[in-house]
């Protein structure tokens, strides 16, 4: 392996020229700096990740806490996109990730001392039960972390805008001529209580009396859940017009029912889904959806963590919103007289 010595040797300078010039210090020669850099480079210089941890006091990486009830891991396409840009975006800025979980091989652990198991720097926490005492654990200690779509005090965060996007939604259905609108909402979450709260309050600004019925209970990112709550749907004496999915994932459950029970899209049945996942613009017909923006999210949690863990006397706790966009698709039928 080659050290700071063997460079010092080759480059006849100094141990402490060596190591001035690969840590970018301005008080050396440029010319020299770029000298030394170069050879570095073709001795094949390594820096040892654990002497620059103790060195500077930050190891350079950054946790990732996901865990998905539906098991479907890095598949899960709108959790991946966010990871992926949360990954870009810590590699850019030098952090590599590592993700946290409970336990190790038999070695019993919970996430904050995974954490520190990992020394980690700071932990980005996305699609966990926010009330496990583990993640509370975890966001209450001495670890900067970072939470998507749910807001702790003290804690910043980054969230979609689910009730801009949710209010979108319905005010395009209902310019469609709907007026019997069914959702299907996931799991008892923060992002379910604001998409529930938002259907219902933007029903009620546009006058609309929704029954109870119309409102199913589902699960995120499972087909099967969202299958039999149309089932549900489909079998009331006055069904809905249109049915808003919780994911466009857990829409496919929803589309094979319709199907099932020989009711074709749009003409017999308007659908939603919401996530504006790839998969929801190759099906046929066009899904018609509210993109969230991952990427934007993914970069906007990890530019975030890392203003905190080199910044942390200038940190301000914030929540930044992430706007998405409607993808109109053509999965709404328009019902309204003369069109």
């Amino acid at each position: 392996m080659v050290t700071i010595t063997d460079i010092a040797q080759r480059c006849n300078v100094s141990r402490a020229t060596v190591s001035k010039a690969l840590n970018g210090h301005s008080d050396i020669n440029a010319e020299t700096a770029a000298h030394i850099r170069q050879v570095a480079k073709e001795m094949g210089y390594l820096p040892n990740a654990t002497a620059r941890a103790l060195k500077l006091g930050r190891s350079h990486n950054i946790g990732v806490l996901f865990v998905d009830k539906t098991s479907s891991g890095l598949s899960h396409e709108y959790f991946s996109r966010i990871l992926e840009s949360v990954k870009q975006e810590a590699e850019r800025s030098g952090y590599d990730i590592t993700f946290i979980s409970r336990d190790i091989g038999t070695l019993p652990m919970d996430y904050y001392e995974h954490a520190k198991y990992r020394n980690c720097d700071g932990v980005i926490i996305a699609s966990v039960d926010f009330t496990d005492p583990a993640v509370i654990k975890l966001v209450n200690s001495d670890i900067p972390t970072v939470t998507l779509d749910y807001v702790f005090d003290s804690r910043s965060a980054v969230l979609s805008d689910n009730v801009a996007g949710m209010a979108e939604l319905v005010r395009f259905v209902y310019g469609k001529g709907h007026r019997k609108i069914a959702f299907i909402h996931g799991e008892p979450t923060s992002v379910t209580q604001k998409r529930l709260a938002s259907f219902h309050k933007t029903c009620a600004e546009l006058g609309l009396t929704i029954p109870e019925a119309y409102i199913e209970a589902g699960t995120f990112h499972d087909p099967k859940a969202s299958g039999l709550a149309t089932r549900r749907l489909l079998a009331l004496k006055d069904r809905p017009t249109c049915i808003l999915y919780p994911d466009d994932f857990s829409f496919i459950g929803g589309m094979n029912e319709l199907e099932r029970q020989g009711l074709s899209i749009p003409k017999d049945m308007s659908v939603a889904g919401y996530d504006g996942i790839l998969l929801s613009q190759v099906l046929r017909p066009r899904l018609t959806t509210y993109r969230q923006d991952a990427e934007a999210m993914g970069r906007e949690a990890a530019k975030q963590l890392v203003e905190i863990i080199e910044r942390p006397k200038e940190w301000i706790p914030r929540q930044v919103m992430i706007p998405g966009s409607l993808l109109t698709g053509d999965t709404i039928r328009d019902i309204r007289q003369g069109f």
